[in-house]
């Protein structure tokens, strides 16, 4: 049941993702990636919010966490997961873990993405 609650979730951010992605570029262009910024930030501080109502009201169900932050924001940005994994470790005083955490995740990530596209390129495949 878990997994058809975060999936129905991941359709709705997914959705909302998109209309954020095609309004920014119809308004403001396609020379910068102003929708995945804007879904970056409205992701983490909805996160935060969530976060945050989830610690003050203990009794909510874990079918609503699931569907609001796994789901939902998951759809709509993995960054806002992200951002509250490193807030955390911050908060948590482990200063070291979270810069670490940032540095490594941003360093092999766009690793990772160049990697890919390479694998492809070489093999002629990616042309």
């Amino acid at each position: 049941m878990a997994y058809l609650i975060v999936f129905l979730g991941a359709g709705f951010g997914g959705a909302a993702r998109h209309a954020v992605n095609t309004t920014a570029a119809r308004m403001l262009g396609y020379g910068f990636p102003f929708g995945t910024l804007t879904v970056n930030v409205i992701g983490s501080i909805i996160m935060g919010l969530l976060t945050q109502v989830f610690v003050m009201r203990t009794g909510l169900p874990q079918e609503l966490r699931l569907f609001l932050t796994t789901g939902v924001l998951g759809g709509f940005t993995t960054f806002s997961t992200f951002s509250l994994d490193a807030v955390t470790l911050w908060e948590r005083g482990q200063w070291s873990l979270a810069a670490g955490y940032v540095a490594f995740s941003v360093i092999l990530s766009l690793a990772g993405l160049f990697l890919g596209l390479s694998l492809l390129r070489l093999t002629g495949q990616g042309s």
